[in-house]
């Protein structure tokens, strides 16, 4: 039951994601045993993956579905999965040796805006569980990639 109503929260917010952040390989929707599930509807392909191992194997799948879960988006998101509680205590220091290095897969133009924008973004996040967080980070940082 409990699976069941993390699926139901996770869709909600899947539902909610921006068009932009749509446009970059989201590994949880993208990767994994929900992609090759429901290839076609990534919101179906989230709930599958996170139903199944709370998101785990979509992150980590490169090497399964190598068509669609390729490159440095990947890798990027699959350090933030692994990391994710060393990158935010970082973010809430402002810097910190994985914050650095989650950084350093990005190469954002101005480091020390994406690091304002993506502290800002864990006070709204606050209440998601650690999959979600992950995956909404990997959503913001993205989006200073260069």
């Amino acid at each position: 039951m409990k699976k069941l109503s993390l699926a139901l929260a996770s869709a909600a917010v899947l539902l909610s994601v921006s068009p932009q952040a749509e446009a970059e390989v989201n590994p949880w929707q993208q990767c994994g045993i929900g992609a090759m599930i429901f290839p076609d509807n990534g919101a179906a392909a989230a709930i599958s993956n996170i139903i199944w191992d709370l998101g785990t194997t979509a992150v980590t799948s490169a090497t399964v579905s190598e068509e669609t879960c390729k490159g440095a988006s990947v890798a990027t998101a699959m350090y933030i999965n692994e990391n994710y509680e060393q990158i935010e205590t970082d973010l809430a220091i402002g810097e910190g040796e994985h914050l650095n290095a989650m950084l350093d897969m990005l190469a954002p133009a101005d480091r020390a805006k994406a690091v304002a924008e993506l502290r800002r973004s864990l006070q709204i996040e606050a209440d998601l569980p650690v999959v979600k967080k992950a995956e909404a980070l990997y959503l913001r940082a993205i989006a200073f990639a260069s």
